[in-house]
C-alpha cells in the first residue's frame, strides 16, 4: 500500500513538474505580443501583430476566429508579422498559437475590446483650453516604494540635479485640483513609457518601451486612471509622442526586426539639425540625409520610417493608446525630424482614426514660413504638393518675441512690442493661425521667470498669451514664479515642484491659509501667491469668454512700446444685437503712457465704456485722451 501511494505521488510530482515545464516553456516562446489587444469597430480593422521570440519564425501561425490576411518573415528568425482582419467581429478572445505541426508550442490570448461609446469622435483641445505642461518626475511624489524598480537601471537621487527625482503618477492624480484651481483645463506630462537609460533617463524621451508606462511612474492602468480621473474634474490629458527616436535600450534595438528599421551608419552620426533642408528646393540629399536620418544623441537611434513595417508599428502603437486610455490629443517631439512623407502618413492614419483629434507638432523653427509648411493644409506646403495632416504646430517664432521684446524699453524698427505686431502680422502664412500653440516657455527653453524675474514681466507675457489667437500653454511653476536658467543645464528648467516630495518643507500647491496644507509645511510665499492669484484669475476668467476663444483679432501698430488689439465677434445678423468686444492695452515702456482714444475707434465697434476684467478699472472712451502705467497690461471688456 505504501509502496502504491509512493508511485502515485511520484506521478503527481513528475505531472506537476512537466506542467510547470511546459508552462514556463510556452511563457519564453512568446517574448512580445504587440499589440496585445484591439478594439471592435476600428477604421484601422487590419491590425499587424508583431510575434517576437526566440527563432519563432519557423513555426506555423493559427488564428481561431480570425482571418490571416498575411504573414511576414524577416530576415531575423525572432519575429514574424501577423495581419489580422477584425472588421465584422464582435468583442471577445481570439487565441493566436503558435505551432509545431500539430503541436501547440504557445498561445496569446488576443483580445478584442469594445470601444467606448462615440470613442472615434471624441473632442479634442482647442483655442477655449489652456494647456499645463508639466514633468512627472518632477511634479509630485506621492509613491517612494515606486522610487527603485528591479525592472529599470535608474534609482531616484535628488542630490543629482540631472538624476531621477521620483515624481509618480498618483503625484499627479493628487494634484489634478490643483491644476483645476489654477484655470488650466488640459495637462500635457512628457513622455511617461520606459525610459531605461542608466543616467538622465528622467526626461523620457529615450523610450524604450512604447507599449508600457515606466514602472517608475506606476503601470499601464494607474495611467489610464489618472486620465479618467482627469475628465472626471473636467480636465483633458494629451500624451508626448515620440515617433523619431527611441531608446538604445528598447528590446526591439537590442534585437533588431530588419537591419533596416533604424539608420545606421559607420560611425556614429548626429543629426545636423538643420531640418529646414526638408523642404529646401535647392538642399543636396546629402544634407537632407544629415538631418533627416542622424541620430538625435548617442542613447537615441533615429527610426526609418520608410520601413513599412515600423510605420504599422508606429501608427497602430499611438492609436492604441489613445484608445485605451481615452486620450484627448497629442503632441508630437521633434516633428521636422521624422521622415516627413511617413510622419504625414502617420498623421493622417490618426486623423483618419479619430478625425476631431488635435495634434500639436513640435517645428522649432524661427520663421513663420518655415513652421506654417508643417501645418495641415498649408499654402506653403502645397507650393511643393505636401500636406502633413498636422492640425497645430508650437508658435516657436511668438516664444522668439517672448525672449526679446520685454527687455527692450525704448520701441525701434524692429525691437520692443513691434516683434509681437510682426510676429501674428505674418499669420496669412498658416492655413489656420487660430490652432497654434502660443506659449511663453517649455521644458526645453529659459525659464521666463529667470530671464524677467519681475512680475510685471510675466502679467504682460501672460496676458499676451491668454488673450491672442491660439491655444496657450504655461509651463509648471510658471505661475508661482519658477526660475531656471538654460545656461546652467536642462536640470535647473525642470526644478522639482516645491510640495511635491512628503521631505519638502514648503509647499506651493496651497496658500498658507489652507488648511489642505500638511501641518510641517509652510505654504506659498508671498511672492508665489502674487503669481498664483494673477493666473489664476486671469485663466479662469478665460474660461468663460467665447470672444477670446472663437473671436477675430484686429491689431494697431505699437507706439511708444504700447500694443493695442480687439478681440471682437460679430454680432448674429437675425439678432442684430451688438458684437462682443474686447480690448488689450500692454505698455511695455518704463514710464505712464498716453494715447488718443480716437485712434482706437475702428475696434471700438460703436462701444464708448470698458472695464478691465482683473481690477474692474472703468475707463470712458469719449473723453478725448487715455493713459496707461508703466509695465501693465489691461483687459478691458467693452460695453454700452
Amino acid at each position: 500500500m505504501k509502496t502504491e501511494l509512493n508511485n502515485v505521488f511520484m506521478k503527481w510530482i513528475n505531472l506537476a513538474f512537466c506542467l510547470l515545464f511546459t508552462s514556463l516553456a510556452y511563457s519564453q516562446v512568446f517574448k512580445h505580443v504587440e499589440p496585445a489587444n484591439w478594439w471592435v469597430g476600428m477604421e484601422h480593422h487590419q491590425v499587424q501583430v508583431l510575434l517576437h521570440g526566440q527563432d519563432i519564425a519557423k513555426y506555423k501561425v493559427e488564428v481561431v476566429g480570425l482571418q490571416i490576411l498575411e504573414e511576414i518573415r524577416t530576415e531575423n528568425p525572432n519575429y514574424i508579422f501577423v495581419t489580422l482582419e477584425t472588421k465584422d467581429k464582435v468583442a471577445g478572445i481570439y487565441p493566436i498559437r503558435l505551432m509545431d505541426k500539430k503541436k501547440v508550442l504557445a498561445t496569446h490570448e488576443f483580445k478584442l475590446e469594445e470601444r467606448i461609446q462615440n470613442s472615434k469622435y471624441r473632442q479634442s483641445f482647442n483655442s477655449s483650453d489652456v494647456m499645463y505642461l508639466l514633468m512627472p518626475d518632477r511634479f509630485a511624489n506621492a509613491n517612494e516604494g515606486l522610487d527603485k524598480h528591479p525592472d529599470t537601471k535608474e534609482a531616484t537621487d535628488r542630490s543629482n540635479p540631472s538624476g531621477r527625482h521620483g515624481g509618480d503618477i498618483m503625484g499627479i492624480i493628487q494634484r489634478l485640483s490643483y491644476i483645476k484651481e489654477l484655470g488650466a483645463t488640459t495637462i500635457w506630462t512628457t513622455p511617461m513609457l520606459e525610459d531605461n537609460e542608466p543616467t538622465y533617463s528622467y526626461h523620457g524621451y529615450a523610450q524604450s518601451d512604447l507599449y508600457k508606462i515606466d514602472p517608475r511612474y506606476g503601470n499601464n492602468s494607474w495611467y489610464k486612471e489618472m486620465v479618467l480621473e482627469a475628465h472626471r474634474q473636467g480636465l483633458k490629458v494629451i500624451k508626448d509622442e515620440v515617433p523619431n527616436h527611441w531608446s538604445s535600450k528598447h528590446w526591439m534595438i537590442q534585437d533588431l526586426p530588419t537591419a533596416t528599421w533604424i539608420h545606421q551608419f559607420d560611425q556614429f552620426t548626429r543629426s545636423s539639425y538643420r531640418t529646414s533642408t526638408q523642404f529646401d528646393p535647392y538642399a543636396s540629399k546629402t544634407d537632407q540625409k544629415a538631418s533627416a536620418d542622424g541620430w538625435f544623441d548617442t542613447t537615441m537611434p533615429d527610426m526609418n520610417q520608410q520601413n513599412p513595417l515600423l510605420l504599422t508599428y508606429l501608427i497602430q502603437n499611438t492609436i492604441w493608446w489613445i484608445e485605451y486610455a481615452q486620450l484627448d490629443g497629442l503632441r508630437v517631439d521633434t516633428y521636422s525630424y521624422n521622415d516627413k512623407d511617413a510622419a504625414a502618413k502617420w498623421t493622417k492614419a490618426i486623423m483618419t482614426e479619430y478625425p476631431n483629434l488635435n495634434i500639436v507638432g513640435e517645428v522649432w523653427m524661427h520663421d513663420q514660413a518655415q513652421m506654417a509648411f508643417w501645418q495641415k493644409d498649408s499654402p506653403i506646403g502645397a507650393l511643393q504638393g505636401y500636406n502633413s495632416h498636422m492640425p497645430s504646430v508650437m508658435d516657436f517664432t511668438l516664444h522668439d518675441a517672448m525672449m526679446q521684446a520685454w527687455k527692450e524699453q525704448e520701441q525701434g524698427w524692429d525691437q520692443g512690442m513691434v516683434r509681437f505686431y510682426e510676429n501674428f502680422a505674418n499669420d496669412y502664412l498658416y492655413a489656420n493661425p487660430q490652432n497654434l500653440l502660443v506659449f511663453m516657455e517649455n521644458h526645453d527653453t529659459q525659464r521666463f521667470n529667470e530671464s524677467y524675474p519681475d512680475i510685471a514681466a510675466y502679467k504682460m507675457a501672460l496676458t499676451l498669451i491668454a488673450t491672442t489667437r491660439g491655444i496657450p500653454q504655461i509651463y509648471y511653476g510658471s505661475e508661482i514664479g519658477m526660475k531656471g536658467s538654460k545656461a546652467v543645464g536642462d536640470a535647473d528648467i525642470r526644478r522639482d515642484f516645491p510640495g511635491g516630495w512628503a521631505a519638502d518643507q514648503h509647499t506651493a500647491f496651497c496658500s498658507n491659509e489652507d488648511t489642505k496644507c500638511r501641518a510641517y509645511q509652510t505654504g506659498r510665499t508671498p511672492e508665489e501667491e502674487a503669481y498664483f492669484q494673477f493666473t489664476k484669475s486671469l485663466l479662469n476668467w478665460r474660461k468663460g469668454q467665447k470672444v477670446i476663444h472663437q473671436g477675430k483679432l484686429l491689431q494697431y501698430v505699437p507706439q511708444n512700446n504700447v500694443y493695442v488689439y480687439f478681440r471682437y465677434l460679430e454680432p448674429v445678423k437675425e439678432m442684430a444685437q451688438p458684437a462682443e468686444v474686447i480690448m488689450v492695452i500692454i505698455n511695455n515702456s518704463t514710464k505712464e503712457q498716453t494715447f488718443s482714444w480716437s485712434r482706437f475707434a475702428e475696434g471700438f465697434r460703436g462701444y464708448d465704456k470698458g472695464k478691465d476684467v482683473l481690477t474692474n478699472q472703468t475707463f470712458d472712451f469719449e473723453v478725448p485722451n487715455g493713459s496707461i502705467p508703466a509695465k501693465t497690461a489691461y483687459i478691458i471688456q467693452l460695453h454700452h
